[in-house]
Formats: structure tokens, sequence, C-alpha cells
């Protein structure tokens, strides 16, 4: 008869949870983003100016997605924490904002109209997940745009020493910066539940955009042909 044995298995914790989903479901493992960072070829400057103008089109704006959750928590514990994430990703999308005027236009690229119209709905989709009032929401919104720009900042680097300019020393909320505010925000299971709903699809809106610039520089090498 076959014996019943427990297993001694320390419990995730949410803030470990949340930073695995970045890893794991984020921006670092799409393989389009490798391409561009890692990419010599003689399309890798106008593939990098693609994706830092629709970078510029998501993240480019103002107020943006911190900022927006920074409203949306007034009173909460996470609002000295988006405060500085805010003034953080401020300077980020300043240098995004001059990346792109320094980079060239936009490439022309069969499907504009289209490009288009997911940005717009990128971009509302953000708006949404920032102001959302489930409490929790925003913030894991907010927590992942900063963990998967660690590997976004990549893509913009290269992009700024190849058209010459000195990459910006980054300011953005380390990972242990990260993991006490989500411990502190998510008491219990629904703030967890809400705020990795945040990440799940902010992350989500990020791998599209990415398998969209990759679709976007497979049309532009068909239509060289």
């Amino acid at each position: 008869m076959a014996s019943s044995r427990s297993i001694d298995r320390n419990p995730v914790s949410v803030a470990e949870a949340h930073l695995a989903r970045v890893s794991g479901s984020g921006c670092a493992r799409h393989p389009h983003l490798h391409a561009l960072v890692e990419g010599s070829g003689q399309h890798a400057g106008r593939d990098l100016a693609d994706a830092v103008h629709l970078l510029c089109g998501l993240h480019g704006r103002h107020p943006g997605l911190i900022e927006l959750a920074l409203t949306q928590a007034p009173d909460s514990s996470a609002r000295p924490w988006l405060s500085q994430a805010s003034e953080a990703f401020e300077r980020e999308r300043l240098y995004l904002v001059r990346l792109t005027a320094t980079v060239g236009p936009l490439p022309s690229t069969p499907g504009a109209a289209e490009t288009e119209s997911s940005l717009v709905a990128q971009r509302n989709a953000l708006e949404i997940l920032a102001s959302s009032e489930r409490t929790g929401c925003a913030l894991g919104a907010a927590t992942a745009l900063v963990g998967d720009w660690w590997s976004i900042r990549r893509l913009l680097d290269r992009a700024a020493v190849r058209a010459g300019l000195d990459p910006l020393s980054q300011s953005l909320p380390d990972e242990s910066s990260l993991a006490e505010i989500i411990d502190l925000s998510s008491d219990n299971p629904a703030s967890g539940r809400a705020l990795a709903f945040g990440g799940e699809q902010l992350l989500l809106q990020h791998r599209a955009l990415f398998d969209l610039l990759e679709a976007r520089a497979s049309a532009r090498n068909d239509w060289d042909r």
C-alpha cells in the first residue's frame, strides 16, 4: 500500500509570481526583440527605427500609464512608489521621444492604416488598465511596465548608439523595489488577482506590439523583393 508523503514547498508570494510573469511572458522572450537588439544586417537600422516609432506611439504620450495610475491612487500605500516610478518613466518617455526624432522617419510599410488602428486600440487598452477601479489592477500594469521596460531599454540603447547618441542612464525602480511594493499592496486575494490581471494585460499588449513589429519587418522585406 502506497504511503502518502507531504512535500515541503514554500508558497510563492504575489511579488514572486508577478516578477516570474514579467520574466516569462514579457518582451525579454520575444524573438523579434532579440533580432532588433542583435541585428546587424542591411535592414537593422530601418527595423530599429520602426520599433522606436511604434513604441513612441504607444508610450510616448503624456500622461502615460503610470501617471494615470497615480491619479487613481490618491490615498493608497502605492502612491509614493507610483510617484517615484512616474518621475523615472517620464525620463524614459523623453528619451523615447528624442530617439524618435533622431532615428529618422517611420519606414514605409504596407498596412499603415492597420498599424495605426492597432496602436489606437492598444493605447485605449492601457488607459483602461491605468484607470481601473479594481484595487491592484493599475498597480499590476504599472509594475509590469517597469519590469518589462528593462528589456525594451536594451532596444532603445541599441537605437541610440546607431544614431550617435549616448544612452541615457536608467533610474527606473529595480526588482527589489517592485517586489516590495507588490507585497505591500496585495494584502488580500482580491487585490492579488487584480494585480495579476493588470500585469498580464500589460504584457499582452507589449507582446502584441512586438508581433506587429515583426510582421511589419517581414512585410517590408517582401516589398523589397
